[in-house]
């Protein structure tokens, strides 16, 4: 490819635009491929005529199913027009965790869908198993994992459960060591088996291969010691993805209980301590530790930093856990860290960096030393989820895992490595180190063309980040303390808390209002006029998401929200939960203040709107 300085990318020519701007472009990449594909199949075994011959083609029964393919389509793009959410538009979508998505992966996952590869059989896919094999690796770069690997999987959900089958596996290993081979892991308790490091039993693994199928035949895979494994550890912030995954790995429900999170809504490091602790005490050992980098409902990153930091010291203890980072959302978020060089960026170099590749427009009061530090930590995680159909702005469905070691995987593997030729020079043959069975070859390709377009650092991924958080941040101080006559009521709005990364989390309030399921009912009800429930779609001029904080999921870490805005803790405990509106900023134009200084006054005008017919039902 011809050599392209980064620090000129224009993030406004690679997506379609909020009114199709670039669609003479799209238009042209899109038909250059098709013709591609098209010339590929003319020119394979020339010598060969046509199957479908010019009397087909003229035929009436070709002509009448090519009409009502036609049909079909006008069906089809009209449903699609009247009940699809408008994800695209700069300043009026300010919901759930989509946006735009970029225009060269659009493409390139529409284009490699006519080769219709399967990344999990290279013989028919070997273009695309070569993408997500380099995408594998840029995963592990942009982790910061040395020696690392990735895959792209079919979601968050998906990754997740590879990360509890990772965790379950390591765990219950030295297990299937003293079983097989007991003379490596001599004069161990029980307990010390339990926590022993994942770089422990990796470098056993190392010096029994000979040996290492029976012993993965005697881990968890057979279903003993299942019992013995533990406690995993989710924020209360979790994604319910992990009650599935913990049912499907077979450790069961029970096995996974919550770490409370404060009222920043990031896990309590200290009484994560005193839980891990407390059950130690109990001789129950701690399976692994759930941080999030951007909790699906608030944003907000765990103090990676401090789980990190909590396992170090008590393995000095004995006690060792495994650590995923659930960075579904916010994974792709660590490219604005690295530098060109794809190192992570000093602390105090940090804002020079941002200055000399124009991540951000103004001044940045986004960046917290907390937030730095969580990013930089989860270098030092065993494993991490990441969705490139998220922050990476990849069309779905694009999820991710990686894994710190790449001799993690055979821990995994269901297809003994030796059957492989050695020394071939293709990618490692996924199916046997993922759960999918069969996967898109397209969405290898999106994602690979996304990352060339956009480097995984400042000069590229960065920027784009930069600008949603930007965006958001323009959304957060707009909200925040705004007001609404409607009537003789006055209606204000309150921001739950300073973003972590780029969702804002707000509610409506009347003014002295003391009743919390009455604002409970009011932000439900904006929500309704604010989504296709009773706002409609196609002219739905502000669009938002909501979700509830209950305590049976939150415990008490709403209250100080709640009381701030003068609701007792005796209302708090009848009311049972606050409602909350949802915004992910996730638009790559919002960070320019002139245009949403521009949508700002819509937004005021259209939720003056939606207040005024709540109040006159």
């Amino acid at each position: 490819m011809k050599n392209f300085n980064t620090d000129d990318t224009n993030l406004k020519a690679l997506f379609i635009g909020d009114k199709g701007e670039n669609v003479d472009l799209f238009k042209e990449l899109l038909n250059k491929m098709i013709d591609e594909h098209v010339g590929w199949r003319q020119n394979y075994m020339p010598q060969d005529l046509p199957v479908i011959t010019p009397q087909d083609r003229s035929s009436k029964s070709f002509q009448e199913t090519a009409d009502n393919m036609r049909s079909v389509f006008n069906v089809l793009s009209s449903r699609l027009r009247t009940e699809s959410l408008p994800w695209h538009s700069a300043g009026r979508f300010w919901g759930h965790m989509n946006a735009e998505t970029l225009m060269p992966s659009i493409i390139a996952y529409t284009t490699a869908m006519l080769w219709n590869g399967n990344n999990v059989a290279y013989e028919s896919s070997p273009a695309t198993s070569q993408m997500e094999e380099e995408v594998g690796l840029e995963f592990a770069t942009l982790m910061g994992y040395k020696n690392g690997w990735g895959h792209i999987a079919a979601d968050g959900s998906i990754a997740n459960l590879e990360g509890l089958w990772y965790a379950r596996n390591m765990k219950s290993l030295p297990f299937a060591i003293k079983a097989v081979v007991p003379e490596m892991v001599e004069g161990k308790t029980d307990w010390e088996l339990l926590n022993m490091s994942t770089t422990e039993v990796l470098d056993i693994l190392d010096k029994v291969q000979d040996q290492f199928d029976e012993i993965k035949a005697q881990s968890a895979r057979s279903g003993k010691n299942l019992d013995k494994l533990g406690k995993w550890i989710v924020p209360q912030t979790k994604h319910y993805s992990w009650l599935k995954a913990a049912d499907i790995i077979g450790i069961g429900l029970d096995q996974v209980i919550a770490g409370e999170v404060n009222s920043e809504y990031r896990m309590d490091i200290d009484k994560l301590e005193a839980q891990i602790r407390d059950l130690a005490a109990q001789g129950v050992p701690t399976l692994g530790v759930v941080g999030v980098v951007g909790s699906t409902e608030e944003g907000q990153v765990d103090r990676i930093d401090q789980i990190i930091a909590l396992r170090d010291k008590l393995a000095k203890e004995g006690i060792y856990f495994y650590v995923h980072v659930d960075a579904a959302y916010g994974g792709y978020g660590r490219s604005i860290f690295l530098d060109e060089n794809d190192q992570f960026i000093e602390w105090d170099k940090i804002e020079e960096v941002y200055a000399k590749h124009n991540i951000f427009q103004e001044k940045n009061d986004w960046l917290t030393r907390e937030v730095y530090d969580s990013f930089k930590a989860i270098e030092q995680a065993e494993s991490v989820t990441i969705d490139p159909h998220k922050m990476g702005y990849i069309p779905y469905s694009a999820g991710g895992v990686v894994i710190k070691d790449i001799r993690m995987r055979d821990v995994i593997s269901y297809f003994a490595t030796y059957v492989f030729e050695k020394g071939a020079d293709i990618p490692a043959l996924l199916g046997a180190y993922i759960l999918e069975g069969s996967k898109a070859g397209a969405t290898a390709a999106a994602v690979w063309t996304a990352h060339k377009v956009l480097p995984l650092n400042v000069t590229g991924y960065g920027k784009l980040m930069g600008a949603s958080i930007e965006g958001a941040y323009h959304f957060y101080h707009f909200i925040d303390g705004l007001e609404f006559k409607v009537g003789d009521k006055t209606i204000e709005i309150h921001a739950l808390t300073k973003p972590d990364f780029n969702m804002v989390d707000y509610v409506f309030n009347e003014k002295g209002n003391t009743d919390l399921v009455k604002m409970n009912k009011l932000n439900h009800d904006f929500y309704d006029y604010a989504s296709y429930a009773k706002g409609g779609l196609y002219n739905n001029e502000f669009i938002t998401s909501h979700t509830d904080f209950a305590i049976e999921e939150y415990g008490h870490s709403p209250f100080e929200f709640v009381n701030s805005l003068g609701f007792s803790r005796a209302e708090w405990e009848r009311a049972d939960k606050v409602t909350i509106l949802r915004a992910a900023g996730m638009s790559p134009y919002m960070n320019d203040k002139e245009v949403f200084d521009d949508y700002a006054e819509k937004i005021k005008q259209a939720i003056q709107e939606k207040l005024e017919a709540i109040y006159a039902e």
